[in-house]
């Protein structure tokens, strides 16, 4: 029994370990090449939808307009400034996940404590990164 566990505590720290093996220079290259085009998507996803967003929004102003309907404008002019403001939130996450993707693949270079260090540092920038959207939304 006493040998069954020194065995499973011994396979769970050589698992670990290999968690924290640094891979090869060529595969991280590959991996943060891979990482900075996903990103790349996703932060112009996120500015395509901020567009259109706001262009409805915007739509609604001028038809609120054409019909001479102040209170529908004014109202409309909210709805635009909120969707910029959610956009922008939107895109600046977008852009702190982005970085963070290619940070914990650059991460991957190193290995043992370099590299969980890497990746915490990597979690804490993200985590900054969203406070301050948060912070420029309001809220």
């Amino acid at each position: 029994m006493k040998s069954n566990v020194l065995w499973m505590v011994a396979a769970a720290a050589l698992s670990l370990a290999a968690c924290n093996k640094a891979e090869s220079p060529a595969e991280v290259q590959h991996d943060v090449a891979d990482a900075r085009a996903e990103a790349q998507r996703d932060v112009a996803d996120a500015q395509a939808d901020t567009r259109e967003n706001v262009a409805d929004a915007q739509k609604e102003v001028a038809d609120a307009q054409r019909d001479h309907d102040p209170k529908d404008a004014a109202d409309a002019r909210q709805d635009v400034n909120a969707a910029e403001s959610k956009g922008d939130y939107k895109v600046a996450v977008a852009q702190a996940e982005a970085a963070h993707k290619v940070a914990i693949e650059k991460c991957e270079a190193m290995s043992g404590s370099a590299q969980q260090q890497c990746k915490d540092r990597a979690d804490a920038d993200l985590e900054t990164a969203k406070r301050q959207a948060e912070a420029r939304r309001g809220g």
